[in-house]
């Protein structure tokens, strides 16, 4: 059996899908096209890089917090609706 992480994997795939730009004063600049608004800056890439992956999880969190629909990424869909299992079926 495997077992899946949902929002690790979601992160992991949106990631994926980052686009980095080196600027003109030689700092870097990522985005994640399909996440709009997600968008992150850097002295290094490496710093743009780690920027990036934390601006993404305040977006999703805030996102499924304020009810706002997700893109579907690599048929990961965040936007279904949760189903709660009685405390005793564990």
């Amino acid at each position: 059996m495997t077992t899946r992480f949902i929002l690790s994997d979601y992160v992991g795939e949106a990631i994926a899908q980052a686009v980095y730009d080196k600027l003109e004063d030689g700092t870097f600049a990522g985005k994640i096209p399909v996440c709009q608004g997600v968008i992150a800056f850097g002295v290094t890439l490496r710093e743009c890089e780690d920027e990036l992956r934390s601006t993404l999880e305040d977006w999703i969190l805030l996102g499924l917090k304020l009810g706002h629909p997700l893109p579907v990424i690599n048929n990961i869909d965040l936007n279904q609706e949760l189903t709660l299992e009685p405390i005793d079926a564990l």
